[in-house]
């Protein structure tokens, strides 16, 4: 009977700390920046799926929060500018001919206990990407390549930012709507920065790619 008390118990400190941790990949799995900044090397394909998965990882992660607490300004602008994140990732997956990983972030989603936790996970999770970008582009990258991840770089850099504001209770533009119906009142909205990702693509061995496989042209990285 001791034991049985012992596991039970060591079973719901396991969970809390799981929860605590906020969006959590599920037990064994190792994506996105978590599974890039243990990779000692990279080949171009792993890099852009390292990308690809932790965009996916903070688009899930932020519409989840919103799912579980309402409407949140800083989540719904970053959730935005996560969208154009994606779009700006998949030209490259396209021209160097990489399949696109699955989209399976919303199946490891770990609810945060509220908000204010909520806050604290994305600074985490921003410094953690912006680490693995800043490991890709130590890498020797084709230009287009280097040029989107640059750019998602910094724009990670604006949402670190805003989630730091945000921890010390100054959310910087936030009608709240929380399921109960309770809100607080408007903010100044946070600013979206957007980048131009413009110019011709380089393949793997420097030649100049078709227009129609320019990865940035006309596309808006938000951050």
């Amino acid at each position: 009977m001791k034991n049985l008390k012992k596991q039970i118990a060591a079973g719901v400190l396991a969970f809390s700390l799981l929860s605590a941790s906020g969006m959590a990949m599920a037990t064994g799995t190792n994506l996105g920046s978590a599974a890039a900044l243990a990779d000692p090397s990279y080949t171009l394909e792993e890099m852009l799926e390292y990308a690809i998965q932790d965009e996916y990882a903070a688009q899930a992660e932020y519409q989840a929060i919103q799912d579980e607490f309402g409407t949140v300004r800083i989540y719904t602008n970053i959730m935005k500018a996560e969208a154009k994140h994606i779009e700006a990732l998949l030209p490259l997956f396209e021209t160097y001919e990489i399949t696109v990983p699955a989209d399976t972030a919303s199946e490891q989603v770990v609810i945060p206990a509220d908000l204010a936790t909520s806050y604290d996970i994305g600074v985490e999770a921003e410094v953690k990407n912006i680490a693995m970008y800043e490991a890709f582009l130590k890498e020797d990258l084709p230009e287009d390549v280097r040029f989107v991840f640059e750019n998602l770089k910094k724009a990670s850099e604006s949402h670190l930012a805003a989630f730091q504001r945000a921890t010390d209770g100054n959310l910087g533009g936030g009608f709240v709507q929380s399921r109960q119906g309770n809100s607080s009142a408007q903010g100044q909205q946070m600013g979206n920065g957007v980048a131009n990702a413009q110019g011709q693509a380089m393949n793997t061995r420097g030649n100049t790619v078709a227009p129609r496989q320019q990865v940035a042209n006309n596309n808006m990285i938000c951050r």
